[in-house]
């Protein structure tokens, strides 16, 4: 689309010369072809005159065409077609038609009717400029009529157009996702394979980088492939918070204390991917990045039947209420919304020397699932 600014460039300049081009054949259109085809009830008129009779004439009636093609463009379509609301956009069309051909018609029978009538008194006289010999609701209806016909050629034209470029900027960023998504398989392919060999070359030299290059190629693949799904076990998802854990306390060596909680069974229940991470990942951000004599994370997970509850306390090294935030940012309470409505509680304390995070949620139950006991054993371990 970048090749063709005329038509899809969004600057001013473009938008201007667009537009204007549009207008300007559709004026030259309509004087030519009103000038060849006079009217019956006017007097006879050479082509020259004809011409500077419709110039005028087509002039005045751009109004309708400007007022239709417009509010279709920027309130009909954009409101109504695109969003699927197609019963409010039909009403919007036919209120638009009528208000349209009112308007053509007042139009005709008024401005355009006395500039006609001084534009023929000019070449004939007044004596010859015979009145108009039909009812006046008659030339009410065939001004509508006429006015319409005009109108709504311009009016579909430019919906058309707009309509059309629409659907082919949807079709070339949906061409653009799925060359981002090819590009995306090919990456991780080369990043595995190049961990893979840092690996192997550090095995023997340096075991615990290797054991790390390890752990986060178990991390990365987890984040890159299983977690595209839409649910996950959520075994897995514990798993790789523990992995997580795990890269994480490599930096503090024996200072940082880490105490997890988890349960034993997980009953097949599934959840939504990367949902807990940000509460784990807080802690280290937050936290222990700023307790300088004994960092420590509880990280308290557990299931009673369907509902699981995580609760997460670090310390805070005395920062005010609210300095190791994060995890109340609406980021984070918004995918929750968005996932789990109505199925989660999510409470945030900040104190003078710890931060408290507690999340309560109901998970997806499994088809096939026996009613689990009240209350499963966990296990409590240091990590």
């Amino acid at each position: 689309m970048d090749q063709l600014p005329f038509v899809f460039s969004t600057k001013t300049s473009w938008v201007v010369a667009r537009h204007g081009s549009f207008w300007a054949a559709w004026y030259l259109f309509q004087v030519y072809l009103y000038a060849f085809t006079p009217s019956p009830l006017l007097p006879a008129l050479g082509f020259g005159a004809r011409l500077g009779l419709t110039a005028l004439e087509s002039l005045l009636f751009m109004l309708p065409n400007l007022f239709l093609a417009y509010t279709l463009l920027y309130g009909v379509i954009p409101r109504f077609i695109l969003p699927a609301y197609y019963l409010r956009a039909l009403g919007g069309v036919l209120l638009l038609l009528l208000l349209t051909g009112g308007l053509s018609a007042g139009l005709s029978l008024t401005v355009v009717a006395a500039l006609r009538e001084q534009y023929l008194t000019q070449y004939f006289g007044a004596a010859t400029v015979a009145a108009h010999p039909l009812p006046l609701a008659l030339q009410f209806f065939l001004a509508l009529m006429a006015g319409l016909r005009g109108s709504i050629t311009i009016g579909g034209l430019a919906a058309a157009i707009k309509l059309m470029k629409h659907y082919y900027a949807k079709q070339q960023e949906a061409a653009r996702a799925e060359l981002s998504a090819l590009k995306a398989q090919l990456h991780p392919h080369f990043l595995f394979n190049t961990l893979n060999n840092i690996y192997a070359h550090a095995q023997d030299t340096a075991p615990v980088a290797a054991e790390l290059v390890l752990g986060l190629a178990g991390l990365l693949r987890y984040m890159l492939y299983t977690a595209s799904a839409p649910r996950v076990d959520l075994e897995q998802e514990v798993a790789m918070l523990r992995a997580y854990i795990d890269l994480e306390k490599t930096r503090y060596g024996n200072h940082l204390e880490v105490v997890l909680h988890t349960p034993t069974e997980y009953q097949q229940l599934r959840i939504a991917p990367l949902l807990l991470l940000p509460f784990v990942e807080n802690c280290f951000k937050h936290g222990t990045s700023a307790v300088l004599d004994h960092p420590w994370i509880s990280i308290h997970l557990s299931l009673v039947g369907t509902t699981l509850q995580l609760k997460v306390i670090n310390g805070t090294a005395g920062l005010p209420a609210g300095g190791s935030g994060g995890i109340g940012h609406a980021t984070v309470r918004r995918r929750l919304e968005l996932l789990y409505p109505g199925r989660h509680h999510l409470v945030t304390l900040a104190e003078e020397e710890l931060y408290l995070v507690t999340l309560t949620l109901e998970l997806d139950r499994p088809a096939a699932m026996v009613p689990p006991a009240a209350a499963p054993a966990n296990e409590s371990t240091p990590v």
